[in-house]
């Protein structure tokens, strides 16, 4: 009994350092980010302030790196973690479209963002052409781009984070705690880039607290980091870089659109709920 109180301090111990670090670091960011221009280029600095903080933590608790779940694990769970995300992204948005909140991009829209991708000129592609081509390029190699530094926090918080946790909590305890800090971590942006801060605050808790449960889910399925970087870099490009730009926003109901919005914290909020009791019937 005496031992294993003892270890759950140690645990604590070393979630508390991990925790320290990663603020301190992290507010060296958000000062660049708050006070020097551009101020996005320091964003992907920030997202690899988990795995600094990580290393840093490991050292001084005399572990190695290596002991990370590094191994690719099962196919299954990175597609799944590809297709998920994708899915609810897709659900949000139309949701979105037949409720009325936004409209369907008209081709005086598409066109702007075929020009953004350089796709003006290639032969003689239509309006649907240029969707297609534009998804693919977006869902493959922004993607890619993207893990590069969705690696950065998941090597902190789905890597190592959770795997804290889980010596002294229960899946719903890890999911609940872990999504709440990840969503704590991000507020100085919400409070710098957002324009209704209350309500987006609130309802990016909601969507973090329920994607960590898909991804807490994820992790400890495949035993790899790998299927959480591939769900956040997938989450991130569809719902800010694929669906908003087939969307035209209808006055008055910006706050049901985007990452931040209403309908995407209802559909992740039942994807999550799910996630959840399906890790319970499983005892995970």
């Amino acid at each position: 009994m005496q031992e294993s109180l003892t270890e759950r301090k140690k645990t604590w111990n070393t979630i508390f350092i991990f925790l320290a670090i990663v603020t301190v670091i992290s507010s060296l960011f958000y000062y660049a980010i708050v006070n020097l221009y551009p101020s996005r280029i320091y964003i992907g600095g920030l997202m690899w302030c988990p795995a600094i903080a990580t290393i840093i933590t490991l050292r001084i608790k005399g572990r190695s790196i290596s002991s990370l779940n590094w191994n690719w694990g099962n196919w299954k769970y990175i597609r799944l973690s590809y297709f998920i995300p994708a899915v609810y992204s897709l659900i949000t948005y139309i949701l979105i479209w037949i409720f009325g909140f936004g409209g369907l991009a008209n081709k005086g829209v598409i066109s702007d963002w075929a020009k953004e991708l350089g796709l003006v000129g290639i032969g003689t592609l239509n309006t649907t052409s240029s969707i297609i081509i534009a998804i693919i390029l977006l869902g493959t190699v922004e993607v890619i781009r993207a893990a590069a530094t969705t690696l950065g926090e998941e090597i902190g918080w789905r890597g190592f984070f959770i795997y804290e946790l889980k010596k002294v909590l229960s899946f719903t305890g890890v999911s609940v705690f872990s999504g709440i800090i990840w969503a704590s971590w991000h507020w100085p942006l919400i409070v710098y880039y957002g324009e209704n801060v209350i309500l987006e605050l609130t309802t990016f808790y909601v969507v973090i607290v329920s994607m960590s449960f898909i991804m807490t889910y994820y992790t400890f399925k495949s035993k790899s980091l790998w299927p959480a970087v591939i769900f956040h870099a997938v989450s991130n490009v569809y719902i800010q870089k694929i669906l908003p730009e087939l969307t035209i926003k209808n006055e008055g109901m910006e706050h049901w659109l985007g990452e931040n919005g209403i309908m995407f914290a209802i559909v992740t909020c039942v994807f999550g709920i799910y996630f959840w009791r399906k890790a319970i019937k499983e005892k995970l």
